[in-house]
């Protein structure tokens, strides 16, 4: 899907037809609920949020058919979340059809911002439709819920759940909420067999737009340093980070699986490790679903929207007065050469990997110390 061709068609179409058709009448929410359809569409990042909101709604809704309406670039995020029964793709006519031809008693609309899933929620046959209050999108839901630049995503979808009278959250944020395929561990297995169980850390150069990536000579640099300290490193990604990957591992006793994994593969690969160094990406999100440690580069990108919290989590963001520059999704050309990453440097990042390495996970310090 072209996406900047589905921006443009929003913007025209959605804005009108979120002014044809009437508002629904408010209507409580039934006593029993037995089927939910969720409307996902966008990258991984937001489809793996919506995982703790998804694990609210399977303790309250034990009984419940949870049903998601994603998008093929995000529609593989589902197989990693429990709880989710069907995944339809609104961008595969026949399945947007079968979507809308079914009846739920409640449809949540997670996007954000645009416009057309809102409208997509207003022709589903459900009682309760629930979405954001962002702009004209608010005319086609039952109950709107506020959105806020400063809570993460996580904490925002789990709002969506409230007007069913359920709590935000139910601690759900706290725990891991991703789940591997046993078929995607046992590949690993393979894949990683050349390592003999020894201890490594993730690397993940890649990133949704050119703006929020640093560089694969910088990743590679890091890489090296961490091999002098006797660390390995395995760079993970798509077939489009291939290249990144071979400049960044070179002739390194690590190893370049970009390009050679799927998403569930991927988070498995992740799981094994000691931690993820990532540019914001949806890849930093498997990570933190997974209960794996992180250290996260950011510039473009809202920290406190989209950066993960907590002890096993560091943040690089050098905060110049441009940044965060992204709304919704949208990032500006940069007129300054990015320089919000192009100020985070190898040391700094080294510095925070083998600390977190020997804080954290407790890791002995032979691992970061220079053979």
């Amino acid at each position: 899907m072209n996406i900047r061709l589905m921006k443009l068609l929003d913007a025209a179409v959605g804005r009108i037809a979120t002014s044809v058709f009437p508002a629904p009448s408010r209507i409580n929410p039934p006593s029993t609920i037995t089927s939910l359809l969720l409307i996902r569409p966008g990258g991984i990042g937001d489809a793996l949020l919506l995982a703790p909101a998804i694990r609210t709604l399977n303790i309250n809704y034990p009984r419940a058919q949870i049903t998601v309406l994603a998008e093929r670039r995000n529609a593989g995020a589902f197989s990693l979340i429990p709880g989710v029964a069907e995944v339809f793709c609104y961008d595969r006519p026949r399945e947007l059809f079968q979507a809308l031809q079914s009846r739920y008693d409640i449809v949540i609309d997670t996007e954000q911002w645009h416009r057309l899933s809102a409208v997509v929620a207003r022709l589903v046959s459900a009682q309760v439709k629930i979405g954001f209050d962002t702009n004209e999108r608010r005319r086609m839901f039952t109950h709107v819920i506020s959105y806020s630049h400063d809570d993460y995503e996580a904490v925002s979808f789990a709002h969506l759940v409230e007007p069913l009278g359920i709590g935000a959250g139910g601690g759900a944020l706290g725990v891991s909420f991703l789940s591997i395929p046993d078929a995607a561990s046992a590949k690993t297995d393979i894949l990683l067999a050349s390592l003999s169980d020894e201890f490594f850390i993730t690397l993940f150069p890649g990133a949704s737009i050119t703006e929020r990536q640093w560089g694969a000579d910088r990743f590679q640099r890091v890489a090296e340093i961490l091999t002098d300290f006797g660390i390995k490193t395995v760079v993970v990604g798509g077939n489009e980070d291939q290249h990144q990957g071979e400049v960044i591992v070179g002739n390194g006793p690590g190893r370049n699986l970009a390009g050679m994994t799927s998403l569930s593969e991927t988070a498995a690969i992740i799981k094994k490790s000691a931690m993820l160094l990532s540019a914001d990406s949806g890849v930093l999100h498997l990570a933190v679903g997974l209960g794996v440690p992180t250290v996260s580069l950011f510039g473009s990108g809202r920290v406190k929207k989209w950066a993960p919290e907590g002890e096993y989590h560091h943040v690089i963001n050098k905060e110049l007065p441009c940044s965060p520059c992204t709304i919704f999704g949208n990032t500006p050309a940069c007129p300054d050469s990015v320089r919000c990453m192009r100020n985070i440097t190898v040391d700094e990042v080294v510095n925070a990997v083998t600390t977190l390495l020997t804080g954290v996970r407790a890791i002995p310090s032979r691992y970061c110390t220079r053979e």
